[in-house]
């Protein structure tokens, strides 16, 4: 195999394969990962709701479980708690994971959350996340009570536990395939879709087969208005006034809409 040739200062040039692949390593993909990794000032809202997540996982974990069921039961969004207490059934349902894992939820947030945010700023992507949580929530537990009063399920099913962020997170993956380039939508949408196929004919619960899927088309219906926030331009900054020393002899300008000041 021949050999490449070396510069005068014993550096591999540009067009070397090797040394462009280094070159690549230390600038491009470094630097390309540096710009997505998630942090406090370009990701406030992933990561606080992260400690948040982490915080109630670990004390479910640590806590009397008798203790914990309680709390859960009354942060759940079922049929019951939501026409008793939407309000608080709604809100505290998403500070719980369903299960005792939460390394899985890391990565959700890493791949939806996270590059949603980044790209439409903490507020909207919080407001998409309570939208897709609530507007899921509410559709498949509707569906659930409705079941429950016409006699298709059981009444047992208004009390079945509902907790979790999973509904937020599709909401935020449904988002953010809107803002990307038609391959990486195609990938997006479709790997959703695909998961929620798996679940539904693994787990065979109403609320999953509900819920998941409304949450994803929650997040589709609201491209037209991440978009619109995405492609506003920045505010022009004010610049300041710079005055201008009047020449010799010349008359001052007229203000137009002026009047003569009275002496005082």
């Amino acid at each position: 195999m021949a050999g490449v040739r070396r510069g005068a200062d014993g550096c591999a040039p540009l067009g070397a394969p090797y040394g462009m692949l280094r070159y690549g390593l230390r600038t491009g993909v470094f630097e390309w990962l540096l710009e997505r990794l998630p942090t406090p000032r370009r990701n406030p809202f992933t990561l606080g709701y992260l400690a948040v997540v982490g915080a109630t996982t670990t004390f479910a974990k640590v806590a009397d479980p008798e203790l914990v069921q309680r709390l859960q039961e009354a942060s759940s969004s079922d049929g019951h708690n939501l026409l008793q207490h939407p309000l608080r059934a709604l809100v505290l349902s998403g500070f719980w994971v369903a299960g005792e894992v939460w390394m899985p939820y890391l990565w959700g947030f890493a791949f939806t959350l996270a590059p949603l945010e980044r790209k439409v700023g903490p507020a909207r992507a919080a407001a998409v996340f309570a939208i897709g949580h609530v507007a899921a929530t509410l559709l498949s537990q509707g569906v659930v009570i409705t079941a429950v009063e016409t006699g298709r399920m059981a009444p047992e099913a208004m009390d079945y536990l509902d907790i979790g962020v999973s509904y937020g997170v599709l909401a935020c993956l449904g988002a953010v395939a809107g803002l990307l380039s038609w391959r990486g939508r195609l990938l997006a949408l479709g790997g959703a879709g695909l998961m929620i196929v798996e679940q539904i004919a693994t787990d065979r619960d109403v609320v999953t087969a509900v819920g998941h899927p409304a949450a994803v088309l929650t997040g589709v219906a609201l491209w037209r208005w991440l978009r619109r926030v995405e492609r506003r331009p920045p505010r022009p900054r004010p610049h300041s006034a710079v005055a201008v020393a009047p020449v010799a002899g010349a008359a001052p300008a007229p203000v137009r809409g002026a009047r003569p000041s009275a002496a005082r």
